[in-house]
């Protein structure tokens, strides 16, 4: 990024030799900010990577911290690259550089960065516009949070919220949402297919609680072997099943639904596990299928989760 000579190497170095004694700061030895060697320490132990670029993006200077990183051992490394090229969405860097030139500075700004071998890193930025008044040369200081570790815990989290424990199918909350997001993207063309097993509670008396999970279990699987994967199954409690089509006729829905009978009567598993009598007619309605509409299913849905229904 094109600093003074003697500045990268204070950045980058792990080793601080002693000045001689500044009548300055005499006294004040790693007890001040206006001590040289005790901002050069901070700089190079701090784990929050310290850059400065220039008003084309070259890298002049970083920390230790930085190129750790971007995967790099020197500054030089990076030398072939300008701080764009090392973010991953163009238009949010368009964006932060908008708001320093309007700002003259950001604070916690996130960024995905691309590190010279391919990997991303998720960071927080926080930069400010700094500009010589010698030469009018602009140069933006900044600091780097990697929150990388941070990021993957938030969408673990959110997925387990969205997710249900047993059978790892969607749950109602993502039911929920989906709703609103197509409501909010205008989704004129969509199906569900509201499935249940016929039998289950006398299963569950006769078996037990976990012969019954088994059987849940599996019905969750088959439905999702026949499913595209954008289109989601969801387990809305019990034996209850739904799958949300969208792009879909009403005329496909309903040939979807009737294939998932075939394929459940073909299963000769799902049918064992989860039918108690033997015959070919309890068999057939082992699985039951069902097209709804799906504004109406979601604002009964809606209604009995607001009045705290099962």
């Amino acid at each position: 990024m094109g600093a003074a000579p003697g500045l990268r190497e204070s950045l980058t170095s792990r080793s601080v030799t002693t000045p001689e004694r500044d009548p300055v700061t005499d006294g004040r030895r790693f007890r001040s900010l206006d001590d040289h060697e005790t901002l050069l320490l901070i700089v190079q132990n701090l784990e929050e990577g310290i850059y400065i670029t220039n008003a084309s993006g070259d890298i002049l200077d970083a920390n230790p911290a930085f190129l750790r990183m971007f995967g790099v051992s020197s500054v030089g490394d990076l030398a072939r690259f300008r701080a764009g090229d090392l973010i991953a969405d163009p238009n949010r860097r368009g964006l932060e550089m908008a708001l320093l030139d309007r700002d003259g500075a950001v604070r916690d700004f996130e960024l995905t960065i691309v590190r010279p071998d391919g990997q991303r890193r998720t960071v927080l930025d926080t930069t400010y516009v700094c500009r010589d008044p010698d030469t009018g040369e602009v140069y933006y200081h900044g600091i780097l949070i990697d929150i990388t570790r941070r990021k993957e815990l938030e969408l673990q989290l959110r997925e387990q919220s969205i997710r249900d424990a047993l059978t790892g199918c969607y749950n109602r909350r993502y039911l929920l949402a989906l709703g609103d997001s197509m409501s909010e993207e205008k989704v004129s063309h969509w199906g569900c297919i509201y499935i249940d097993i016929d039998y289950f509670k006398a299963y569950n008396d006769i078996h037990g609680h976990k012969m019954g999970d088994r059987v849940l279990v599996q019905m969750s699987r088959f439905l999702m072997r026949q499913v595209r994967a954008e289109e989601p199954v969801i387990r809305l409690g019990g034996d209850e099943f739904l799958i949300v089509l969208t792009g879909d006729n009403s005329a496909r829905t309903e040939q979807i639904a009737s294939r998932l009978q075939r394929a459940a009567v073909q299963d000769h598993r799902l049918v064992v596990d989860a039918v108690l009598a033997g015959d070919a007619d309890s068999a057939e309605r082992a699985m039951r299928a069902h097209v709804v509409n799906g504004l109406e299913f979601l604002s009964q849905l809606d209604r009995s989760i607001h009045f705290g229904e099962d």
